[in-house]
């Protein structure tokens, strides 16, 4: 079975919003885009939207799609909706206590992310 995943490019001038995975999660320890799950019932934007919400307590205004990447990772397989978050209301924040931060492009490339989201930075140090 392959896990639907949201994820948001959270884009502020020349940052890039970013959040530490737990240590108690599926590459816990690891940064990553905040997003989340997809419900049966959603669409990846839907999905998006509502994570972002829950996770780092901002509204999404404006998103387009970004890339989807499908990782298979040993113990399960996951499809990434990529989507780039250009504008928001409110100001993103770590809801559930996970550390947060902006992070400049380049700065990215000091962080460690799951394998699935290297493509996704390696774009965006491009």
């Amino acid at each position: 079975m392959v896990i639907k995943v949201a994820a948001g490019i959270i884009l502020r001038d020349d940052q890039v919003f970013v959040a530490l995975r737990s240590s108690k999660q599926h590459q816990g320890g690891c940064w990553e885009f905040p997003g989340g799950k997809c419900e049966s019932d959603e669409d990846p934007s839907q999905a998006l939207a509502r994570e972002l919400q829950e996770e780092c307590g901002i509204e999404v205004v404006e998103v387009s799609p970004f890339e989807v990447i499908r990782h298979d990772y040993p113990d399960k397989s996951v499809e990434l909706h990529f989507y780039e978050v250009t504008d928001f209301e409110g100001e993103p924040r770590g809801k559930e206590g996970q550390d947060v931060a902006w992070v400049s492009y380049d700065g990215l490339s000091k962080l460690t992310f799951p394998e699935a989201n290297v493509p996704i930075v390696q774009a965006l140090m491009q």
